[in-house]
């Protein structure tokens, strides 16, 4: 069985600015195995966004392949990619863009819903991420209501619900303090782990790269294996 989830090929993503094309991604290539926690590091504007939006399927790219459970997606009609994203890939984003009418438990839930889960199973599903976060007891807060770290473990719940095989995070501890960015990465971390899916998280924060399996640069346009010391 190939355990090898995201397969990246080539990659290249060309953006028209004013009267002259930018090209952010040269010929990115890139593989993310189940079970595995990669991270992607590289100043700003070096294209990780650009890489996780055509990972994640939200982006087209301009050339190469992207591979998903051994599946070319690139060019998949729009309907074809929200079904492979609905069920196979989940997302944190530094932000964490939670519904604010509705509780962390209904945020969580909803994704599920949409995909075709019963409410209570949902429901369930919702409780069970949320206690392993440490948020039981504010299941039933609102995003106002909650710390930016709660809020962002919210998402990270949210993300797992529907139990993807690929979680694609971007900054998803950018807007935090230190002290709680190490916390939210840790949980982010764990439940990974725990769910063995294939993750690819950008970050600038050296010492959270530090943990992961393996770091990736970005640079000109191109990924490059990297050691942290």
């Amino acid at each position: 069985m190939n355990d090898c989830v995201l397969s990246i090929q080539g990659l290249k993503r060309i953006y028209r600015s004013g009267d002259r094309d930018l090209e952010v991604l040269t010929g990115a290539d890139l593989e993310v195995s189940r079970g595995e926690i990669v991270g992607l590091i590289g100043p700003s504007g070096s294209g990780k966004s650009s890489l996780l939006h055509a990972a994640g399927l939200l982006e087209r790219p301009t050339a190469g392949e992207i591979l998903v459970e051994g599946r070319e997606c690139s060019k998949l009609t729009d309907r074809q990619r929200t079904r492979v994203r609905l069920g196979t890939i989940g997302f944190v984003y530094q932000a964490h863009h939670l519904l604010p009418e509705f509780t962390a438990l209904d945020n969580v839930a909803l994704p599920q819903m949409i995909a075709g889960r019963s409410r209570k199973a949902a429901r369930a599903r919702a409780e069970e991420l949320l206690a392993q976060l440490g948020l039981a007891e504010r299941s039933h807060h609102q995003p106002a209501q909650m710390s930016g770290g709660e809020q962002q473990r919210v998402a990270i719940a949210r993300a797992l619900a529907n139990k993807p095989r690929l979680l694609l995070a971007d900054e998803p501890t950018g807007n935090l303090d230190p002290h709680t960015s190490e916390a939210v990465f840790a949980n982010l971390y764990e439940l990974a782990r725990k769910e063995g899916v294939a993750a690819l998280v950008a970050t600038h924060n050296l010492e959270l790269a530090r943990h992961m399996d393996r770091v990736l640069a970005l640079k000109d346009g191109r990924l490059e294996a990297q050691r942290l010391s």
